[in-house]
């Protein structure tokens, strides 16, 4: 029988109290784990015969990892139509003692896929998706820098993203048990120019944030729908790569418990060249081209704070042209794809990913474009776009002279 939250809970503080490791994972549940990392929305049935076991095992030991928090599958989207989003990295630096609360604050904002708590010189790191330049300098501005506690950020916007942590994978079955699982998958495509999606591609979106298993029959019951025209938009949606799934294990537990964000500089010509090889390696969970002076951001996972240093040697032996400029390993995973999660990386809740929107900072920007239509101190502007001559102050001079005439 599956264990239920409490009953895991209570296994884990006995454990604590006794001095004993938490419970581990077994092979069956890494297996699981990769299964659905391959293919999330396969059928119970299909897991279990690639696993070697009754599609009752398999649903009864995911149950029972994901009440603990121990793993957990996720879905969401940032498909807006024919302009692709972008995906902004901003570092947020915070006043002593200000860091829990600016991350509290922020983590339900829908738009932020990550939140990490990090080491060096920035205190957080924000990975973030925005329609176009105008809302990320609408968030930065109206939002994070008047937030008590913040006292700088600094972004930089992703020209490419190489690779995501969607494609990592434990890598614990062979390649006739992920065969089975991908067959029939449609192949996707990148996105471009694509129509904008309708009320019930966003309507699905939502349903599949809540629960990405959930099958075409309960997601139609729900949309007022057929079953079959629900399988026609998931079939399209995954063609057109609008979804992004992830099946997550805590960091702890996953065998590379180690987190490190890297700047690199690459010089240009070379920067594809170098991203194509990067997202081969085991270790790279994030590839990205950047805007700024450090022109690729990576993102690793390693099996120790030891391997930091052997990591990048051997970066410097393949890729002698890239330089590691700056590192930082993160303390706390607080947000990972969409889901809060605890220092030890085991998942909370989720948040469902959507574009971020915030009649405070809108109502901000308003008044900012009306100051700026009006000219310096308010005045309105000339036909040729200068300010118009300062107004007359007629008050102030003939009280003074008054004064002196007395």
């Amino acid at each position: 029988m599956a264990h239920s939250a409490q009953e895991s809970a209570t296994e884990a503080a006995e454990a604590a109290t006794a001095g004993r490791p938490e419970p581990v994972l077994d092979e069956l549940d890494y297996l699981l784990i990769t299964a659905l990392q391959t293919s999330p929305r396969a059928e119970w049935q299909q897991i279990g015969k690639v696993l070697g076991v009754d599609a009752s095992t398999a649903a009864r030991r995911w149950n029972r990892l994901t009440e603990a928090g121990h793993a957990w599958l996720s879905c969401y989207t940032v498909a807006v139509g024919p302009a692709v989003p972008i995906v902004a990295f901003i570092e947020v630096d915070c006043a002593a003692g200000a860091l829990h609360d600016v991350a509290a604050e922020i983590a339900d904002d829908p738009h932020l896929i990550t939140v990490d708590h990090v080491t060096g010189s920035r205190d957080l790191i924000l990975t973030a998706a925005f329609p176009d330049q105008a809302a990320l300098a609408r968030y930065v501005g109206f939002r994070l820098d008047t937030l008590p506690g913040v006292a700088a950020t600094r972004s930089q916007i992703a020209t490419a993203v190489h690779a995501e942590g969607s494609r990592w994978r434990l890598d614990r079955l062979d390649p006739d048990g992920r065969s089975e699982l991908t067959r029939g998958r449609p192949h996707p495509a990148p996105r471009r120019g694509l129509p904008s999606p309708d009320e019930l591609d966003t309507r699905l979106c939502m349903l599949l944030a809540e629960d990405c298993r959930q099958p075409a029959a309960r997601l139609a019951e729900r949309t007022g729908v057929s079953a079959s025209t629900v399988r026609r938009r998931l079939e399209r949606m995954h063609r057109e790569d609008a979804l992004v799934y992830r099946c997550e294990v805590a960091r702890y537990l996953s065998g590379w418990p180690v987190s490190v964000t890297m700047w690199g500089i690459a010089p240009p010509g070379e920067t594809a060249r170098i991203a194509s090889q990067l997202i081969g390696l085991r270790e790279m969970r994030l590839c990205a081209s950047l805007s700024g002076p450090y022109n690729l951001l990576l993102t690793v996972w390693l099996r120790s704070a030891e391997d930091i240093a052997t990591f990048e040697a051997r970066l410097g032996t393949r890729f002698p042209e890239l330089a590691i400029a700056d590192r930082a390993v993160t303390l706390w995973p607080l947000k990972l794809a969409g889901q809060i999660l605890d220092p030890k990386g085991r998942h909370l809740r989720g948040v469902p990913v959507r574009f971020w929107e915030d009649p405070v900072a809108e109502r901000a920007e308003g008044d900012l474009l009306e100051r700026l239509r009006s000219g310096p101190r308010g005045r309105p502007a000339t036909a040729d776009g200068q300010a118009g001559p300062p107004p007359v102050r007629q008050s102030a001079a003939p009280l003074r002279s008054d004064r002196a005439n007395a």
